[in-house]
């Protein structure tokens, strides 16, 4: 341990050089300061980012047919694919890359919803009980349609928060029916998204009840499912590839052609972006950490004159008995404090900027701003981070005061007193 003495001479040395002092340190607190802001700008974005995949698993892929662009075995361009409901059994149960699977069976936009005298159209989404946690529908109130409802062919209905403003006002809907087309159906649920207001306008009704009432029929015209996660957007690109061979195999049309069947993995894009936001967070780090070595050559570049102007009294020192790791430990431990001291500051200021920033976007969400459309989100530095910062400033300037230090180790006496006269 270092006695009183030391420490005093320290902040002896660093009194007399106000102002080669601070501009030191504030280089180093400016290298760090910018670290911390462009790492939580980069948190801000991905966590943005994150977000707006959030509304979804990030494993799901939709799958929509139209018509065949490609002759295929004889057969001309031009003519219709339809997905049936023997294409969910081949799904469901044939299908090694698919884990979940929902049909979707479309009833007119304009579709007429009605309670007592209020009226209006909506969208409805017809469905299979796996898609509550595929596109991560909120059940407010009630619950949402299961496997009795399907197997019973049950005329039942999950209403989205607006249609329930729009029809029942401050009723309470569950239990009560509403006329979809002309047809009662019992409400069970009350489904709300606080992020994707769209949602809100939307019903759900089982896929079976959809297909019997409004003449389906076996059509199906889009599946959502959910495939195994991967962790490469080439892995997630050749699960939908096989999935893509074995649908054109039923239903004899070119993989290649994408009017026949067309198709979005979400898990490739999500993939994709991360990645992409990893590279990002490389270069912030490459970026701030050369940032902060300039501000440490200064720090280095200080102590060498430093070093210089003490050399008759680092010789005398050594005259009476100082050892050269003494003499080494007193420039590294002022090298280390200028440089901990000033890059803390720096960091408090950093870490203090971003979390002002992220309570300024708290509370404009809160006061009804547009937050489901926003990319910037929780632009903070984690407690992780500000520790790797803090030891990476501790060993720069260990770093930093390392040549000079080797260097007043070196002087001898003699030529102490030379550099004097």
């Amino acid at each position: 341990m270092f006695d009183v003495d030391i420490w005093q001479e320290i902040f002896s040395t660093i009194k007399k050089n106000k102002l080669r002092t601070f501009l030191t340190g504030f280089s180093v607190a400016w290298g760090i300061f910018m670290l911390m802001v462009l790492l939580g700008s980069g948190n801000g974005l991905s966590n943005g980012v994150k977000e707006q995949f959030a509304e979804n698993a990030v494993n799901v892929m939709w799958m929509w047919t139209g018509e065949t662009s490609i002759p295929y075995n004889g057969l001309k361009e031009g003519r219709p694919v339809k997905f049936n409901n023997q294409d969910y059994d081949f799904l469901t149960t044939k299908s090694k890359e698919v884990e979940k699977v929902s049909s979707r069976y479309y009833l007119p936009n304009d579709i007429l919803y009605a309670y007592g005298k209020e009226y209006g159209s909506f969208e409805t989404s017809t469905c299979y009980p796996t898609l509550q946690e595929m596109e991560m529908i909120n059940i407010n109130s009630g619950r949402f349609i299961n496997e009795l409802d399907m197997q019973d062919f049950r005329k039942v209905v999950v209403i989205g928060d607006e249609i329930r403003k729009a029809l029942f006002k401050e009723e309470e809907p569950i239990g009560k029916y509403v006329r979809i087309g002309g047809v009662p159906f019992y409400v069970i649920g009350v489904s709300k998204d606080k992020k994707n207001s769209d949602k809100n306008r939307q019903a759900y009704m089982p896929f079976s009840t959809a297909q019997r009432i409004f003449s389906g029929g076996d059509r199906v015209h889009t599946f959502t499912v959910t495939s195994k996660i991967v962790q490469t957007s080439e892995e997630a690109e050749a699960i939908s590839d096989k999935i893509r061979d074995d649908m054109a195999k039923r239903h004899a049309f070119d993989p290649k052609d994408t009017r026949a069947m067309g198709s979005f993995n979400m898990l490739t894009q999500y993939i994709r972006t991360m990645k992409i936001f990893q590279a990002i967070n490389l270069f912030v780090w490459i970026i701030g950490i050369g940032t902060l070595i300039a501000g440490i050559v200064g720090v280095s570049n200080i102590m060498l004159i430093l070093v210089k102007e003490r050399t008759r009294e680092i010789g005398i020192r050594k005259a009476i008995g100082a050892t050269p790791m003494s003499v080494i430990g007193l420039v590294l431990l002022e090298s280390v404090l200028i440089t901990t001291v000033a890059g803390y500051i720096g960091l408090v200021m950093g870490v203090g900027l971003m979390e002002l920033i992220n309570m300024g976007l708290e509370r404009a969400a809160a006061a009804g701003g547009p937050s489901n459309n926003t990319f910037f989100l929780n632009p903070t530095v984690d407690f992780k981070t500000a520790v790797s910062a803090t030891l990476i400033l501790i060993l720069s300037g260990a770093l930093a005061g390392y040549l000079p230090a080797r260097k007043a180790a070196n002087v001898t006496p003699i030529e102490a007193l030379r550099d004097e006269n």
